[in-house]
């Protein structure tokens, strides 16, 4: 089904991304938008900051390696069995960007925080962690409502993304996305101040009429716009469609361990060949 004339091009949507921007991006099996990351790596962008829900890999590992951001939130970036992520590894080696630790409770609930409209959410288990430590926004108070003794709890501001990104499954005509059982890209798009979407297929019909898709869409109040890129995720997974490309991958970290090699990957995979399979 062709789609929507509403729908714009992934390159559209990196555009609508300003420099500076703060964004909000699922784990690599939440639906990363991979063609829009090489679309902003395309334009140059600059000093963008990223809040990974709660990890990363080859998404936040490309934008750092090529200058993209200036700053990352993250619980993780690794490329799993393919070994590190060369570029957040150099960069954590040479300082060259500010990279907030976190763990994954406290990534999701700084941003129920801002889903829910409140200005903090209270979490338990990292008292006396070194992350703790080393977050002077994290604050900690006594339980107000502790009887007989001191309960410390800390309190962690709540996020609001400049823009949530992700790819999913389906889009239709009347701006309505599909997600399915992936919350995280439910919980970006409520807490974000905008949404970008790309999306694999049409889905001919109103989802939001569908009781079978129901229940895992966002509907269009949440959404500013959407692109239709079918493999968008690639070389990364999309459930339920294609699997992750695992030699691409592998030749993706042994290129990427030097400086050299991830110039020429970018020639090759972002600059000439743009996403194929």
């Amino acid at each position: 089904m062709k789609a929507p004339e509403s729908y714009i091009s992934a390159d559209e949507i990196a555009s609508r991304i300003p420099d500076g921007a703060l964004i909000g991006v699922p784990k690599e099996d939440g639906g990363v938008a991979m063609e829009v990351t090489r679309a902003l790596v395309r334009r140059n962008a600059r000093n963008l900051r990223l809040l990974t829900v709660p990890v990363s890999s080859m998404q936040a590992d490309m934008l750092i390696g090529a200058g993209c951001l200036s700053e990352i939130e993250t619980s993780g970036v690794s490329m799993g069995e393919f070994g590190y992520a060369p570029s957040f590894r150099r960069a954590v080696q040479d300082g060259t960007i500010v990279i907030r630790d976190a763990t994954c409770p406290a990534l999701y609930a700084e941003l129920q925080a801002s889903e829910k409209g409140s200005p903090f959410q209270p979490l338990r288990g990292i008292i006396g962690s070194d992350v703790l430590a080393n977050r002077a926004d994290w604050k900690v108070i006594d339980n107000p409502f502790a009887e007989g003794g001191s309960d410390p709890i800390v309190l962690l501001p709540a996020v609001r993304p400049d823009v949530a990104l992700f790819h999913a499954r389906y889009g239709d005509r009347y701006g309505n996305v599909w997600v399915g059982p992936k919350r995280e890209c439910v919980l970006l798009a409520h807490a974000s101040a905008s949404t970008f979407v790309t999306v694999e297929e049409i889905w001919d019909g109103n989802l939001m009429e569908d009781e079978r898709m129901l229940a895992g869409t966002i509907p269009p109040v949440y959404v500013d716009a959407v692109a239709h890129a079918e493999r968008g995720a690639w070389p990364l997974s999309l459930a339920n469609c294609y699997e992750r490309d695992g030699k691409h991958l592998q030749s993706y970290v042994k290129a990427a361990k030097t400086p050299e090699g991830f110039t020429d990957y970018l020639k090759q995979h972002v600059y000439g060949e743009q996403a194929a399979a």
